[in-house]
């Protein structure tokens, strides 16, 4: 990708593609642990998933500080084409975004460093957009809650270390809280702060 090239890649229709990824997040959100398709991506630098793409130019605007883990802001064609497509400004203070993304999971840091939220302002917390590999491996979960009417079953790798124990606690701040968009390859899925996760057998 030429030096210039982070002007490129946005999309034919961004209002249709964005009204479409729009409901496929919200969907996932409101049903945690179902699997959501996102078919007309954006075309990003290597470095950053289409699917985190079309996350980031659906949620993301000049109000909502982002923060990058050091793979994805170590990319200076990434980095550009966010500022372009979003205009979302980049924080290196992982407690002060609104957006945290995520290219390798299973090395990013632990939940309670991003923001929580307060008991007035729940929403003034953290969502973290996870690039995941899929969704038919990993350690089986069980997921109980709000959106799932008895016990959903659910994998996803890779995953955060100690992801059911850092989750426990991030569950125990509810209403404050972080919630999480796992961005698959073609598909997003979500763990809402409301959400109970237990080991699959549970």
């Amino acid at each position: 990708m030429a030096e210039t090239d982070f002007l490129s890649g946005g999309l034919a229709d961004p209002v249709i593609a964005g009204q479409s990824a729009f409901r496929a997040i919200m969907q996932a959100m409101a049903e945690p642990g179902t699997i959501q398709a996102i078919t007309d991506c954006p075309t990003p630098p290597k470095g950053l998933r289409r699917t985190m793409a079309s996350i980031a130019t659906t949620l993301c605007d000049a109000d909502t500080p982002i923060w990058l883990d050091p793979e994805l802001a170590g990319n200076p064609l990434v980095v550009k084409w966010l500022a372009f497509h979003t205009g979302a400004p980049v924080t290196a203070d992982s407690a002060a975004a609104m957006f945290a993304f995520v290219s390798d999971p299973s090395s990013m840091p632990a939940l309670d460093r991003f923001a929580k939220g307060t008991d007035a302002y729940p929403d003034r917390s953290t969502t973290l957009v996870l690039a995941v590999d899929g969704f038919d491996r990993g350690t089986p979960l069980s997921l109980t809650g709000p959106g799932i009417e008895h016990l959903r079953r659910f994998t996803f790798a890779p995953m955060p270390e100690a992801f059911i124990d850092q989750w426990s606690g991030n569950r125990a701040l509810f209403p404050r809280g972080v919630d999480l968009i796992l961005a698959g390859p073609e598909a997003v899925a979500c763990l809402p702060r409301s959400t109970r996760i237990g080991k699959g057998e549970d």
